[in-house]
């Protein structure tokens, strides 16, 4: 869309802190902002701020705040400025044309980013909707937006306007991406449903962005996904299999990291990819040790994790980027148990995390206890593989091996030697 941060761009910053935040709250939030502009491709020039009980209804800030924005255009020839709040199309229009520099806000912003980072299919496909939701509202005066959206404008019907041929070619591609992702998700389902079948225990990575959970995937793994010091590095989800300490084989998933503010059109466009994070047994929270907002961060993830129906599921509090830490720091959050801390770039405490995933996942299973013939090396391989093993012994009078451990209720393997128990106790 014509609002894109292109790379070497200048872009001043600017913000009101209201009634409802405070100033420690809205400084961290634009410190936030700027590394936003900075993985859009910008470069900061200036920043300004401005204390009033609201935004104003007409240019989002004062009259005067106005001006000086304009005066710092002028002064580092600022292509971009970028509003740390959402726009109405009526602050927007009253902004712009105030100053001869693009005006964007936060939403636009980490549009902006999404549209540059998907990588697949359906992830191009949920941020050109989410971005089409946020542009409808705010046509007017945006016509010249549309150029990236390809033809069909200019077939428009007697008397109509240009502004209600963009409105209904905006519809109809809108209409066709939502037919698109319900292909898409029909096509996800069957796939899930098909890994449920393996038995595979799903842990997913999730956390706000940039607390390094990409970086743990590849620790956790031995894989080398993208993993890079930027707001939402990574945006399509990746999973991987991993081989816990016991041999249980299980799923972990990298996700889209959180933010605050994660604008609404982009939550109800990519609310397909994150329900993913629903269907996990346990859940790892990922969390910047290092970083002064950790809680607030905390927050913004636990209350979108609701949003999301995940608040039930078992969680892993992982604290990352511990070589960082001083001796002497501890970070002032409030995190559930289990807790522990970690290093993923430097692979640190990455077996005791290991351990703890067996252990959560103990928690939702049932104890077994079973003998198998040695002559049914494929059934012994399978159950080796798909449950926590914790004693293992051969009988070598009845050529047969004695598990015991923990697996989820109705484990076919499971199930099936019990059976065969039963019918040998009979007869």
């Amino acid at each position: 869309m014509a609002w894109r941060v292109r790379a070497l761009e200048r872009v001043i910053v600017t913000a009101v802190i209201s009634e409802k935040e405070t100033e420690a709250e809205a400084y961290a939030s634009m410190e936030e902002l700027k590394s936003l502009v900075t993985t859009a491709g910008g470069t900061v020039m200036a920043t300004t701020v401005q204390n009033r009980p609201t935004p104003d209804v007409s240019t989002y800030v004062g009259k005067g705040k106005a001006d000086e924005i304009e005066a710092l255009v002028d002064t580092w020839e600022a292509d971009v400025v970028v509003v740390n709040g959402e726009l109405s199309p009526r602050q927007g229009q009253s902004l712009s044309a105030r100053t001869s520099a693009r005006v964007i806000d936060r939403t636009q912003l980490i549009l902006d980013i999404f549209a540059d980072r998907a990588q697949t299919k359906e992830g191009r496909i949920q941020v050109e909707l989410a971005q089409l939701t946020y542009l409808l509202p705010r046509l007017r005066g945006q016509g010249h937006a549309l150029s990236r959206l390809g033809g069909g404008i200019g077939t428009r019907g007697p008397g109509e306007t240009k502004l209600e041929t963009d409105r209904r070619h905006i519809q109809r591609r809108m209409d066709e991406l939502k037919k698109d992702l319900r292909r898409i998700r029909k096509h996800r389902t069957t796939l899930r449903k098909q890994k449920e079948k393996q038995k595979d225990p799903q842990f997913t990575l999730v956390g706000y962005t940039n607390a390094g959970k990409t970086t743990l995937l590849n620790a956790l793994t031995n894989e080398e996904a993208l993993a890079e010091d930027l707001l939402f590095a990574t945006l399509d989800p990746l999973t991987r299999a991993l081989r816990l300490p016991s041999g249980l084989g299980v799923r972990v998933s990298d996700t889209v990291g959180f933010i605050r503010g994660l604008p609404t059109t982009l939550i109800a466009a990519f609310r397909a990819t994150l329900e993913e994070v629903a269907g996990a047994d346990v859940l790892i929270h990922v969390i910047d040790a290092t970083s002064p907002e950790a809680e607030v961060e905390k927050q913004t993830v636990m209350e979108l994790l609701d949003e999301l129906g995940a608040g039930e599921i078992p969680v892993i509090t992982v604290m990352n980027k511990a070589e960082s830490l001083d001796r002497d720091m501890v970070p002032a959050v409030s995190a559930a148990r289990p807790r522990l801390y970690i290093s993923a770039r430097e692979d640190k405490n990455i077996d005791d995390l290991q351990t703890v995933m067996e252990e959560e996942l103990i928690k939702q299973m049932s104890f077994y206890s079973i003998s198998i013939p040695a002559s049914e090396g494929r059934r012994l391989y399978a159950i080796r593989k798909s449950t926590i093993v914790r004693e293992e012994s051969f009988d070598e009078e009845n050529e047969r091996y004695k598990l015991q451990g923990y697996a989820f209720d109705h484990h076919p393997q499971i199930a099936a030697n019990k059976e065969n128990d039963k019918k040998e106790d009979h007869s």
